[in-house]
């Protein structure tokens, strides 16, 4: 077959559809060529980073945490949620149909509830519950008053099979603390969005 060279291809009918090749063809684009999209409308190409959701605890919403205790960590307002598939505001569970790689990132904030020292923090991620990455913050405790606050967050990426479920943990040492948004929004926070891959 010859090769077709023109500068422009149109429908016949204004408005209308032009097919390129049918079922099980392919179209080889060659290497070097560009392809420029960047005035169109596209559809049915690329991906969405999809489900994706964000939780977190608002002013007054607090959470105490016991003394070297891992505790289950709440985010209990949503600023989305694409799939539903974040519920009781601790789990995110794969969505049927939505089985991929997994970026997940988390953020709390706690103060102690008196000057008792402060030594370490773990926040960690766990998956089907079974703890699967944390991150340890040790440091100076920033007084303010009579209590120490301090923040920690952590990122991971996961592979999820329908159902797994992901959620985050909170742990501390020498202090009877208390997970708290304290007087700002969204110092607390867990979100998460599927990769394209």
């Amino acid at each position: 077959m010859g090769t077709i060279k023109t500068t422009n291809i149109e429908p016949i009918a204004d408005n209308g559809t032009v097919t390129l090749g049918s079922s099980g063809d392919t179209f080889t684009v060659p290497s070097g060529v560009t392809v420029n999209m960047s005035s169109a409308t596209q559809t049915g190409v690329g991906g969405a980073n999809t489900p994706a959701f964000l939780a977190y605890s608002a002013n007054g919403q607090e959470q105490s945490i016991s003394n070297s205790t891992s505790t289950k960590l709440d985010f209990e307002t949503e600023l989305y949620d694409t799939d539903n598939a974040f519920s009781s505001n601790t789990t995110f569970t794969c969505p049927s149909g939505q089985a991929g790689k997994y970026q997940f990132t988390a953020n709390i904030s706690w103060y102690t509830s008196s000057s008792s020292s402060f030594e370490r923090a773990f926040i960690m991620f766990y998956k089907n519950g079974s703890q699967i990455s944390n991150f340890e913050r040790r440091g100076t405790d920033i007084y303010r008053g009579s209590y120490s606050q301090q923040s920690l967050n952590n990122t991971i990426d996961v592979n999820c099979a329908v159902g797994d479920t992901v959620e985050v943990y909170g742990w501390f040492e020498s202090i009877t603390a208390t997970y708290v948004t304290s007087s700002y929004t969204m110092a607390n926070w867990f979100k998460g969005f599927k990769l394209i891959t």
